[in-house]
């Protein structure tokens, strides 16, 4: 039996959203890796800007931890914690501070229940059964012939839910970066001079939420392009 979802033309679109993901992440490395090497005037490591963001926002009681790996810094709001990875913690760079105090902008939407956020929250289960249910339901679909025409279109609607929580996460990313910088600024945690360098940063990390929607938006594309070929023949 012949398998469209593994090979055939239409590939071309996930090897395009696999070169663009790609470039997206060599130039968020490049551009971390550029600011990394730019000390803060202030002197503050990452790990004490993030302190200082969350006293400052009532937010004493979200935990400060360290985490392993480079550019694994993330906020976790079931678990109240924020966690800084060891090449960002201890750092003074410009880059490590903007990423720093992008996470802490998380925890500040948390606090103010900022709706995006709760929505890509309540998206994670769901869009963690699309993927696993995803495929083998649409090989079923396929197997059954014309009768699984509506096992193929559940499948597609369960693939398309990550591309529904990329969507969701844009404006959860892209808010985050605007509270980090104004609170940069406000807080005198950066030098004028500084914030733009820091803006840098974040404005290259939002490209690989960018970039990933497109690569998913490109898959779900391939998937209607094979099967709604499928229903024409």
């Amino acid at each position: 039996m012949y398998f469209p979802l593994f090979w055939d033309p239409t590939m071309i679109l996930i090897i395009i959203g696999l070169i663009i993901s790609g470039a997206a992440s060599t130039y968020v490395q490049s551009t971390y890796s550029k600011f990394s090497e730019v000390k803060s005037q202030r002197g503050y490591t990452a790990s004490d800007v993030c302190r200082q963001i969350l006293d400052a926002s009532n937010l004493q009681n979200v935990r400060l931890e360290g985490i392993r790996g480079n550019l694994t810094d993330h906020y976790n709001a079931q678990e109240n914690v924020l966690r800084l990875s060891d090449a960002t913690r201890t750092s003074t760079s410009v880059a490590a501070i903007g990423v720093a105090a992008h996470e802490a902008g998380h925890a500040l939407q948390d606090r103010d229940n900022y709706g995006p956020l709760r929505l890509r929250a309540a998206l994670v289960p769901v869009t963690n059964f699309g993927q696993t249910a995803a495929f083998p339901i649409l090989i079923l679909g396929m197997f059954l012939g014309e009768g699984g025409d509506m096992l193929i279109t559940i499948g597609i609607l369960l693939f398309s839910l990550t591309l529904l929580f990329q969507l969701v996460t844009l404006p959860v990313e892209f808010d985050a970066s605007k509270r980090a910088i104004r609170i940069l600024e406000e807080q005198s945690l950066l030098t004028r001079e500084e914030i733009p360098q820091a803006k840098k940063v974040l404005n290259a990390a939002a490209l690989t939420y960018i970039a990933a929607a497109i690569a998913s938006f490109l898959s779900v594309m391939r998937l209607f392009l094979i099967f709604g070929g499928r229903r024409r023949h």
